[in-house]
């Protein structure tokens, strides 16, 4: 005996039954694959794509094309605020690495503003990180001496 195929199946599988059930959750907006579940009987998620085109139900934008534009507003609203507190499992390339605090307490945290491009800290922490040589040559002729005696008298 023939074996049928698996178009052939799917042919017969279309009653009106199954074409007004298909109608109505596509016009909930299940995603093809949710409706293909909810027919079941072999249809597959191809099948209720390839049925909705020949019926002329109203294509819909797909999830894939549609994703990047909210991972980039879900980036934006995930730029920290001095009130939220970045963990060091929280670090990326792009947020500021300043410490903040003692690495032995509770409340440590880094900065996480968003990073200078090519630097691990913000605009504000990389003035304190990286001085010119010749500001360390000043600060050393005076503010070292200074400080020296300072802790003498101390």
């Amino acid at each position: 005996m023939p074996k049928k195929s698996d178009t052939q199946d799917t042919k017969l599988a279309w009653t009106d039954e199954r074409i007004k059930l298909l109608q109505r959750l596509w016009e909930k907006g299940l995603s093809a694959s949710q409706i293909a579940s909810e027919l079941g009987d072999g249809i597959t998620r191809n099948a209720v794509i390839g049925k909705a085109h020949r019926l002329g139900l109203k294509s819909r934008p797909s999830p894939l094309k549609a994703a990047p534009p909210q991972k980039a507003q879900a980036k934006q609203t995930k730029t920290k605020s001095d009130s939220e507190k970045v963990t060091l499992l929280q670090l990326t390339d792009r947020i500021c690495k300043w410490p903040i605090g003692h690495p032995g307490e509770p409340d440590f945290h880094f900065c996480g503003k968003k990073s200078e491009s090519g630097q691990p800290y913000c605009a504000k922490h990389s003035v304190m990180a990286y001085q010119s040589p010749q500001s360390r040559r000043d600060r050393n002729k005076s503010g070292g001496q200074g400080q020296a005696q300072s802790s003498k008298a101390s």
